[in-house]
């Protein structure tokens, strides 16, 4: 039988610490925004700087709100419904600059709280995105986090870019995407790391379509479905397929 505290089952140490320094740089960059850049539009289509910032406000405050739901011996999920995220993301991001800077802080502060008096036994847990949905362990949320805030925080487009985020942050992603469903077989490599990652179906197939590489951040951006993968080299005639992430 495994032990609830076995150290498989609990989230990698390093993460924590790479996470309070994405929220430190995070945070001092939405401080320096003034009210109307943050109406200013994002790198993401259709969201404004303040959206991206409700966003990553909100997502704080559901990963606490389950985590502490957990501790209490609750199951409790992350939103109430999609529609009801949704609708909160879009007040929020219409909120006074100085509100928005504010709760940001202090979702920042509560979800730092609620992981450090996570009861070692509760991280196996089961979290529901919303009730009934798609469910992740509450292992998985520290990592979950760190994505966002370093992700979203490039997506600001307020001078922090993937070119900023440390290399451990960029295996981080290459890592996490290679688990998602891709249309071919590629690899990529990160000339940087001397790494290589592969997608898709290539451990079935054991063929590559084709090799992708370029610097870990630029992978990484391009792996989350932004930029035009312009900066990378591919063997082939074009860029393999990648999803939105």
């Amino acid at each position: 039988m495994v032990s609830m505290t076995d150290p498989d089952l609990t989230p990698a140490p390093e993460v924590f610490a790479q996470l309070s320094e994405a929220d430190h740089r995070l945070l001092r960059t939405v401080d320096q925004l003034t009210a109307e850049q943050l109406t200013e539009a994002s790198l993401l289509p259709g969201w404004s700087r303040a959206y991206v910032v409700a966003h990553l406000t909100l997502n704080a405050e559901g990963l606490e709100r389950s985590l502490r739901g957990l501790a209490d011996g609750q199951g409790t999920p992350m939103y109430d419904s999609d529609e009801s995220r949704d609708t909160d993301i879009a007040d929020l991001a219409c909120a006074a600059s100085s509100e928005l800077r504010a709760r940001l802080l202090a979702a920042t502060e509560c979800f730092r709280r609620a992981v450090a008096s996570m009861p070692a036994s509760q991280w196996a847990s089961r979290i529901e995105r919303t009730p009934g949905g798609q469910t992740f362990t509450a292992r998985m949320v520290p990592a979950m986090r760190l994505r966002e805030v370093e992700i979203h925080h490039a997506d600001l487009d307020a001078g922090y870019s993937s070119a900023d985020w440390p290399a451990a942050f960029a295996a981080l992603v290459l890592e996490t995407l290679t688990h998602r469903s891709y249309p071919q077989a590629f690899r990529v490599l990160a000339r940087d790391l001397a790494r290589t990652w592969d997608y898709g179906a290539v451990a079935a197939s054991a063929e590559v379509n084709s090799i992708v590489s370029g610097e870990s951040h630029q992978l990484a951006w391009w792996l989350t479905g932004r930029g035009d993968g312009s900066s990378l080299s591919v063997d082939q005639d074009r860029l393999p397929e990648v999803p939105a992430w």
